[in-house]
């Protein structure tokens, strides 16, 4: 059972979660995910099993696919819904116009902070935990790519917006960055990862289907194809900007 799974994570556990979920549905100990989503995150997770963690880098370079949800009248400490919101005040409602300008500035090579309530490490120790007792965690600015972001609906104090990065992207980095920009809050409210590289949620096995399978093996793309399919170039092409032609 060497290969991957392309799993649908649901909301409320974490990556290291799903992957335990799966290694009991599998059998498989030899096991990891390429790429964390956070709890309050859903979508894609990518599997590895046995030989196919070799590959887990080589997946976390793909182009990812986010669909989002934020709200622009509050904020968190860690830029989600996962914590308690506090209400900003804002003293002009920002139009269509202005929000989609906006939007197009976070486009391309960006510089990027991280949230200190995130599993990058500090010192040897993930950031949020030291955030948890009350440190002021130093977060300097890393670099990120953001091939397009897309808005979908504008409703305040509600955005909804598509978003191809690269790795090490936080879109809940980029809802705080849009509210300062408009001198507004900004929270994630709603994360859906919908696609990594070519592997997209529409295909994706959820942990209930994935266990009721008689054979698992069904839901595993074998190692070889998997290697084989990382030596297309044209993976590191994100995929285009909705309503665009794809280039031929």
């Amino acid at each position: 059972m060497d290969g991957l799974i392309n799993l649908y994570k649901p909301l409320g556990i974490t990556s290291a979660k799903a992957v335990y979920r799966v290694r009991r549905i599998t059998g498989v100990r030899k096991s990891g995910h390429a790429g964390t989503l956070d709890p309050v995150a859903e979508g894609v997770l990518l599997i590895c099993l046995r030989g196919a963690t070799k590959l887990v880098e080589r997946l976390m370079d793909l182009p990812k696919v986010y669909r989002a949800s934020a709200r622009l009248d509050v904020t968190s400490e860690s830029f989600d819904s996962e914590g308690p919101v506090t209400p900003v005040d804002v003293p002009a409602v920002p139009p269509l116009e202005q929000v989609q300008a906006v939007m197009a500035t976070f486009e391309g090579q960006i510089l990027q902070v991280p949230p200190k309530f995130s599993a990058l490490k500090v010192e040897g120790l993930p950031a949020y935990r030291r955030a948890r007792e009350g440190e002021d965690v130093p977060m300097p600015a890393r670099p990120a790519v953001v091939y397009w972001l897309h808005m979908v609906d504008y409703a305040w104090p509600t955005v909804t917006f598509e978003m191809a990065c690269g790795r090490g992207t936080y879109v809940r980095a980029i809802v705080r960055d849009i509210g300062m920009a408009l001198s507004t809050g900004g929270c994630l409210t709603k994360l859906v990862r919908t696609r990594v590289g070519p592997f997209q949620a529409e295909s994706a096995w959820t942990l209930d289907a994935l266990d009721a399978l008689g054979d698992p093996l069904q839901a595993v793309q074998p190692l070889e194809a998997t290697r084989t399919l990382l030596e297309n170039p044209a993976l590191a092409t994100p995929p285009p900007r909705p309503g665009t032609t794809p280039a031929s």
